[in-house]
């Protein structure tokens, strides 16, 4: 199998992706800033636009965290081969990743 010739084009995908991303969010602001709008209204956008990306932070890291602590279980049960089991760990430990964010999130506001 050939590892490198399959990851070099995804992650050339990837980050194609986030670049094309990253201008279109550059030229929005912009825009924003151009419109001459009131302070008020740009600075409560920005404001939600970093709460969001808070928000994402978080759910990644609680997601993550789950699913090492999924890995961890299979690891230490000893379970090698794929079986329906390890699947049901490892999407339930994301389950309960997302539901933590979620009463996380309650929580902060």
């Amino acid at each position: 199998m050939d590892l490198p010739g399959i990851l070099v084009p995804i992650t050339l995908f990837i980050c194609i992706t986030y670049a094309i991303k990253a201008v279109v969010d550059a030229h929005l602001r912009r825009k924003m800033v151009e419109s001459n709008g009131s302070q008020e209204l740009l600075r409560s956008i920005l404001e939600g636009e970093e709460a969001r990306r808070r928000h994402s932070s978080l759910r990644w890291g609680v997601v993550l965290v789950a699913l090492a602590i999924g890995f961890a279980l299979i690891e230490a049960f000893g379970w090698t081969e794929p079986t329906p089991g390890i699947f049901a760990v490892l999407l339930g430990a994301t389950g309960l990743g997302n539901l933590a964010y979620y009463f996380a999130a309650r929580r902060l506001g």
